[in-house]
């Protein structure tokens, strides 16, 4: 079985409480060996850090604070997996991520900003957190968070 939640601590990552759903879904559902998060947005301690979209200049929020609030997202994404399966250890392969930023319409680095989530999934996974993706500009996202995303993982 893997560790995973044992490369959790290793990092010095404690998962978040699953954020409640903000309208009519839930946060995560199991299907076969599968597990589909709904889109995640970066709260943290049931707040957004930032609001608004992402791009280069005044009053916009910064790309690489954006790729950080990706970090974010991915990690409560992973509570909800955690939620529905009872331990990350059961986690086989991150199949896909979909990652949407909320841009400027000058602002083309979408693929940067998602990073920040597949970067920490390869941190804690492994080649297990190799995975297809997809980074979309977005004119708004729910209650105008800068970044939003969906996980698909398969499971044992």
């Amino acid at each position: 079985m893997a560790a995973f939640e044992s490369r959790l601590a290793e990092l010095g990552i404690a998962l978040p409480e699953v954020a409640p759903p903000v309208a009519a879904y839930v946060p995560a559902v199991v299907t076969g060996n599968h597990v589909y998060t709904s889109g995640q947005l970066p709260f943290t301690a049931g707040a957004l850090p930032a609001t608004g979209k992402v791009g280069d200049g005044r009053g916009l929020v910064p790309a690489d604070d954006a790729k950080g609030y990706a970090r974010t997202c991915v990690l409560n994404a992973l509570a909800a997996v955690r939620a529905e399966l009872g331990s990350l250890d059961r986690v086989t392969r991150v199949v896909k991520l979909v990652g949407f930023v909320a841009s400027d319409p000058a602002f083309t680095g979408q693929p940067g900003v998602i990073n920040g989530a597949s970067e920490l999934l390869g941190e804690i996974f492994g080649d297990a957190g190799r995975h297809a993706r997809s980074a979309v500009g977005v004119a708004v996202l729910p209650l105008d968070s800068p970044v939003e995303l969906e996980l698909i993982v398969e499971f044992a």
